[in-house]
C-alpha cells in the first residue's frame, strides 16, 4: 500500500507502508543504531515521534517477547529503507511488519532514510504527518503544520503507569522508581544490585514516596518536553536532600529543574547507541545510548552548588550532573542500555554506594 510522509516545511517523501494503515502525526527525528530496534519501539521516551533509522535493513532478526522495554509501542511511526519481510535468529518470534500491525503502529518503507536524516540535521526536527488514505501536498503539510509540537507538551501523564506496582518482593535495599516513562531494563538492573524496587506514577506525592521508607529514588527516562511536568519537578524539588535521588534522561533533566536550572530544545536531539560521554571526574570515555531532544542548560546551575560530570564529546553538551550537599546526581544517556556494553553500569553501582553511605 502507498504511504506518503509530509514534513511541515513541504517535503514529501513517499513510500510503502509496512504496518498499519491509517493517519498520524508527530516529530520526525532519526536513530543512527544498527541494532536495537525492539528497545527502540517500546521505549516511552519515543511517545510523540515518528522515528526514522539511518541503518537501511531493519528487522532481519525479528522480535520476540523478552526484549521489549515497556508494556507496548509508543512512537507514531517507523520509517526505515528496507523492512525484511523474513527473521533469522534463534530467538526470533515474529516479523516487524506483524509486529507493527498487532500493536497497531505504521511503518513507511522505500524511502530515501538518507536523504531525510540529512534534512532533519540541516533544518532540525520538525513535525509531519504520514498517511495511507491523503496524499493530497496541500492538504498532508497543512497537517503537519497545525499539529503540537513537543515544546509545551507534557506527554509523561500518557505513559507512566496507573498505578503503583513492585518490581520484585526481595532485596537488601529499597528503591522506589517514579515512573515517567521507566525502561523495564533500568528496573532489572536495581533488580539485579539487590534492590527492593517499588515503581510509583509520575504524579505520586513526596509524602507518599516517603512513606515507602526508600533508600534511594531514581527518577526514570520519558518523553517530550521536561518543563512541562511541573508535578514530577515539584516532587523531586520536596525530596532532595532527605535522601539519595538518581535520575536518568527526562529524569535527569527533571533534576536540573528542580535544582532551579533550565532546560532548552536541541536542533535534532540525541537518539542513538554510539554517543561519545566523557566522565570528567574520572577521564573516562563511555560509549552510550541517547534518546533525548532537550537539554539542561549548565549555565543556568550556576551558583547553586551543581557540578559538570558528564559531557557529550560530539558536541559538548550536558550529559551529567551532580550536588553533593543534597545528594542528587543525573545522567542525560541510557546506562541500562548497554551499547559498550557496560561502560555505564558503574553509575548503578554508584547509586548503590551512595545509599549504603546515607544508612551508615
Amino acid at each position: 500500500m502507498q504511504a506518503v510522509l509530509a514534513l511541515e516545511d513541504g517535503t514529501i517523501f513517499k513510500g510503502r507502508s509496512f504496518g498499519v494503515s491509517g493517519e498520524r502525526i508527530g516529530e520526525v527525528v532519526f536513530n543512527t543504531a544498527m541494532t536495537g530496534y525492539q528497545e527502540i519501539l517500546t521505549d516511552p521516551s519515543y511517545k510523540g515521534q515518528m522515528v526514522c533509522m539511518t541503518y537501511s535493513l531493519i528487522g532481519n532478526y525479528g522480535l520476540n517477547d523478552e526484549d521489549i522495554e515497556s508494556r507496548k509501542s509508543w512512537l507514531e511511526c517507523f520509517i526505515v529503507k528496507e523492512c525484511s519481510k523474513i527473521y533469522s535468529n534463534w530467538r526470533g518470534q515474529q516479523t516487524l511488519s506483524g509486529y507493527l500491525k498487532k500493536n497497531g503502529i505504521m511503518g513507511i518503507e522505500a524511502i530515501d532514510t538518507r536523504a531525510l536524516t540529512r534534512h532533519i540535521r540541516l533544518g532540525g526536527a520538525m513535525k509531519a504527518v504520514v498517511s495511507t488514505k491523503d496524499f493530497n501536498r496541500k492538504s498532508l503539510v497543512r497537517k503537519a503544520v497545525d499539529s503540537p509540537p513537543l515544546v509545551g507538551r507534557d506527554l509523561v501523564k500518557e505513559v507512566t503507569s496507573k498505578k503503583s506496582y513492585k518490581w520484585n518482593s526481595a532485596g537488601k535495599y529499597k528503591v522506589v522508581v517514579i515512573d515517567c516513562g521507566v525502561k523495564y531494563n533500568i528496573l532489572r538492573k536495581l533488580a539485579g544490585l539487590d534492590c527492593c524496587v517499588s515503581v510509583v506514577p509520575a504524579k505520586t506525592s513526596a509524602e507518599a514516596i516517603l512513606k515507602y521508607k526508600p533508600d534511594g529514588v531514581l527518577v526514570s527516562n520519558g518523553p517530550g518536553d521536561p518543563a512541562a511536568i511541573n508535578y514530577t519537578i515539584k516532587t523531586v524539588g520536596e525530596l532532595l536532600g532527605k535522601l539519595p535521588i538518581f535520575g536518568i534522561c527526562l529524569g535527569h533533566q527533571i533534576i536540573g529543574l528542580a535544582l532551579g536550572g533550565k532546560t532548552y530544545k536541541l536542533k535534532f536531539g540525541h537518539h542513538g547507541a554510539n554517543h561519545p560521554v566523557k566522565d570528567i571526574t574520572s577521564n573516562r570515555i563511555s560509549i552510550t545510548s541517547q534518546n533525548h531532544g532537550f537539554c539542561v542548560n549548565i549555565k543556568s546551575l550556576k551558583n547553586k552548588g551543581v557540578e559538570l560530570t558528564h559531557s557529550n564529546l560530539n558536541d559538548n553538551t550536558v550529559e551529567g550532573i551532580r550536588c553533593r550537599k543534597l545528594n542528587v546526581y543525573s545522567v542525560q544517556f541510557h546506562p541500562e542500555a548497554s551499547p559498550g556494553p557496560r561502560d555505564a553500569e558503574y553509575l548503578f553501582e554508584e547509586f548503590i554506594k551512595k545509599i549504603k553511605r546515607n544508612r551508615s
